[in-house]
């Protein structure tokens, strides 16, 4: 768990609370009212072309839904890209195109390398890297060849928050681009058993 200190604090909250998102629809809405009503883990994709984040998503989505509901917790995703790109991801899934709330809650944009040597990679990651990258190119470019561009920054890092209440509960920031917080773990911060 983050320090203290690593957490977004109740005034940086109110903040990123007012930054438009923009839903599977094309339609505009604030941060703050996806957070708000109850508990939310959000988790925040490197952008949407990107192999281990998708790989990421379908692990994420392997929760069962009815475990969610049972702790009141909600499930969202966001994507630094254009939000057409959405429409072939996930369901609770929204865009931020201009990345303000990932500066402001600090992750980082240099993230092209992946685990680094000696460090165990991550329970979501089941294939390997020539896999991730074959995959990204087919579900991105050639399968949807209109959206190219629109994606989202390759270097944008991500990472996962849980809010409650206006508050910022855990925070997890990816360090390299296969660093997703594993879902076993972040369900455990939520009072969710899988």
């Amino acid at each position: 768990m983050p320090a203290a200190e690593d957490l977004p604090d109740q005034k940086l909250v109110q903040k990123v609370s007012d930054i438009e998102l923009v839903d599977v629809d094309g339609n505009k809405l604030k941060f703050g009212t996806v957070i708000a009503d109850k508990k939310t883990i959000v988790v925040f994709v490197r952008q949407f072309f990107c192999g281990s984040c998708q790989q990421y998503v379908e692990q994420l989505a392997s929760v069962p839904k009815e475990k969610l509901e049972c702790a009141n917790v909600e499930l969202v995703v966001i994507g630094c890209g254009d939000w057409k790109p959405i429409t072939h991801y996930a369901d609770k899934i929204y865009a931020e195109s201009t990345r303000t709330i990932y500066y402001e809650l600090r992750m980082n944009s240099d993230g092209l390398g992946g685990t680094p040597a000696g460090e165990e990679r991550k329970t979501y990651l089941k294939r390997g890297k020539l896999f991730n990258f074959l995959r990204s190119i087919w579900r991105g470019p050639l399968a949807n060849p209109s959206l190219i561009g629109k994606q989202g920054d390759i270097a944008q890092l991500g990472g996962e928050f849980v809010f409650e209440s206006e508050k910022c509960t855990f925070a997890h920031r990816m360090k390299h681009s296969e660093d997703h917080f594993e879902v076993v773990d972040l369900m455990k911060h939520v009072n969710v058993s899988l």
